[in-house]
């Protein structure tokens, strides 16, 4: 595998890029030219998830984009069954120098190719005797090239035909439309779902070696699988995404083990909290309480649990001390006061008998005198 692939400044300028390329295709046929899987002579075996996952487009998206590809602009071929794609003007552009390293590898890499028609399809625009003569040797098949025109893009040629095989499976009964990139598959079979399986083994491996370039541990544990796997089918959902994201996990998994992990991860399931923030703070709080076992966090869970049920109970039915206690004295105080009143006012009851008596009898004395 190559660490580099060169990219002529033209290709920014062909007249067919252009005009025709949309963005996607421009960023699409990048991908195709200088990918990790690309080889020296401009066939290498990719499989269409694996193009789906480093694009970041769906499976269909890859289906169409690729059938584009194929079928209007007209610059690869690719093989279903072996999952070979070949780029037509490869060797036009990348086999311009000869000598006997560059033909050794050649030679040892046409080797490699099991669908033969492909070397031809892309040994038809070489322009090195030397390496045509290569290509040449695996000629199994003709294609017509009769009608070449002059107006040919540098990356590009649209009258080259397909060949038999190629042109079959390129067909997969689909329709596009280039506006909004929808696309409806109709017979879907084993094959793609046996696609979308190793789709998403390809990813988890991608996962994996991403955590690994960061330096994340606990990537050998078996365990630690099925963290990722309970993180992407309950946590990951809508959420794009990172390698940020698997190295926290994985810092996480390296601190607080598999257990406590999985624990942590159902609390955040438990609240439909999308993503590693929730997570975060759960062990943000369980390292603050001392949380170093799953007995220790159940015993602080029930702790917040209570405390919760605490404040409610408080804020809706518990009176404090104090004031039940102020509010007896001054019931205490109100019964005194009502105490007094009343023999205040059977006093002044009996004042008011003993002075109307005291009246009556003056006036007697004052008449019998």
């Amino acid at each position: 595998m190559a660490k580099f692939r060169m990219i002529q400044t033209d290709f920014w300028s062909d007249p067919k890029i252009v005009e025709e390329f949309t963005p996607e295709d421009k960023y699409f046929f990048l991908y195709l030219l200088t990918n990790p899987k690309t080889t020296q002579i401009g066939i290498y075996v990719i499989t269409k998830k694996h193009i789906a996952f480093d694009t970041g487009y769906s499976i269909e998206s890859v289906n169409a984009i690729m059938d584009r590809f194929i079928n209007h602009h007209k610059v690869i071929s690719y093989n279903d069954e072996t999952r070979e794609i070949a780029i037509k003007n490869w060797g036009r552009y990348n086999l311009n120098k000869g000598g006997k390293p560059v033909e050794d590898c050649v030679r040892s890499e046409l080797k490699e190719v099991k669908d033969t028609s492909l070397i031809t399809y892309v040994g038809e625009r070489i322009q090195k005797k030397e390496i045509k003569a290569l290509y040449d040797s695996y000629n199994v098949s003709s294609h017509d090239t009769d009608n070449d025109t002059s107006s040919e893009p540098s990356h590009d040629t649209s009258n080259v035909s397909q060949h038999s095989k190629n042109e079959e499976t390129s067909h997969i009964n689909a329709s596009y439309d280039t506006s909004n990139d929808s696309l409806t598959i109709s017979g879907q079979n084993k094959e793609e779902e046996e696609e979308k399986e190793e789709y998403k083994e390809k990813q988890q491996q991608q996962e994996i070696e991403n955590i690994k370039d960061s330096g994340g541990s606990g990537i050998d544990d078996p365990g630690f699988k099925e963290i990722l796997d309970f993180y992407r089918d309950n946590l990951q959902k809508a959420i794009t995404e990172t390698p940020f994201n698997y190295e926290l996990l994985s810092k996480f998994y390296a601190e607080w083990g598999k257990d406590l992990m999985l624990a942590a991860l159902k609390l955040a399931a438990k609240k439909e909290a999308k993503g590693v923030a929730f997570i975060e703070a759960v062990f943000n709080n369980w390292r603050t309480y001392g949380v170093k076992t799953l007995e220790d966090a159940r015993r602080y869970n029930e702790q917040m649990l209570k405390s919760r049920k605490g404040y409610s109970n408080y804020k809706v039915e518990d009176v404090p001390n104090w004031y039940l206690e102020q509010k007896k004295k001054s019931e205490e105080k109100a019964k005194q006061a009502a105490t007094v009143s009343s023999e205040s006012l059977e006093e002044k009851q009996d004042v008011s008998q003993l002075l109307n008596q005291y009246n009556k009898k003056k006036g007697s004395r004052s008449k019998s005198s």
